[in-house]
């Protein structure tokens, strides 16, 4: 994604990319899973419980929006079976 105008020099876009690579290998992916949690608890504590109860609404109304209903009725399947 380079081109003569950059001169070697790498996007934003790619810096992050290599960066998010590099930590992967790194860290491993249960760095991710680590740090989302905490960013979760302490967006929890700033926006309260009622809050966070409708940034999860708004979050479910966005996903039925994009996928539609059947990505539910799927979801509900599979936790059903298991």
């Amino acid at each position: 994604m380079k081109d003569d105008n950059h001169k070697g020099k790498m996007t934003v876009s790619e810096a992050g990319r290599k960066g998010g690579q590099r930590t992967v290998e790194t860290q491993g992916h249960d760095f991710y899973h680590h740090i989302g949690k905490k960013g979760g608890e302490s967006r929890k504590k700033t926006l309260g419980h009622e809050g966070y109860v409708e940034l999860g609404r708004r979050g479910g109304q966005t996903v039925s929006r994009r996928r539609g209903p059947e990505f539910y009725q799927e979801i509900g399947r599979k936790g059903g079976s298991s």
